[in-house]
């Protein structure tokens, strides 16, 4: 390409549009390392204890639940960064970040090909309609695909026992 093209070779990349790469031989691993501890000294997390997860399980929210933000300001910006409704789910959030800071996705070269699947549900875990939450993952030697979404069957079954 270089003798089509006027470029220079730079070497391995370290760092792109926010994620930092690491590359060996028979891998590529992407994290967002440095965005996340900008986050956390944002808001003033960078001394908070890390949690294993970024959700209490057991922690049902409802529409009708409303966060009292002292800095409505500061709350905007925080749900601008992690898009989430919830103060203190946010910041649970940042602290499930904080131990997770050299998470990240590994692309590595594998022998076998193996397609695998996996996916969950919370089984009308909703407060508001009854309806559920479920989950997939695919892998191919690494993530290829993953997705949420909530049902819509539960609900309809939900409005149609309320005009009954």
């Amino acid at each position: 390409m270089m003798e089509v093209f006027d470029m220079n070779d730079l070497g391995d990349m370290h760092y792109f549009l926010g994620m930092e790469i690491k590359q060996s031989q028979n891998k590529v691993f992407l994290c967002q390392k440095k965005y996340m501890k900008e986050i956390l000294k944002r808001f003033y997390m960078e001394e908070c204890k890390s949690v294993s997860t970024s959700m209490n399980q057991k922690e049902k929210l409802q529409k009708t639940d409303r966060a009292d933000p002292t800095n409505e300001k500061e709350y905007r910006r925080l749900v601008g960064c992690l898009i989430v409704i919830h103060m203190i789910v946010a910041k649970s959030v940042l602290r499930y970040l904080k131990g997770t800071l050299a998470y990240g996705i590994n692309f590595s070269k594998v022998e076998k090909f193996k397609l695998q699947g996996y996916s969950d549900s919370d089984w009308a875990g909703s407060l508001d309609d009854m309806r559920s939450t479920s989950g997939y993952c695919f892998t191919f030697g690494s993530v290829v695909s993953l997705g949420v979404q909530e049902s819509k069957i539960w609900n309809n079954i939900y409005k149609k026992e309320q005009t009954i």
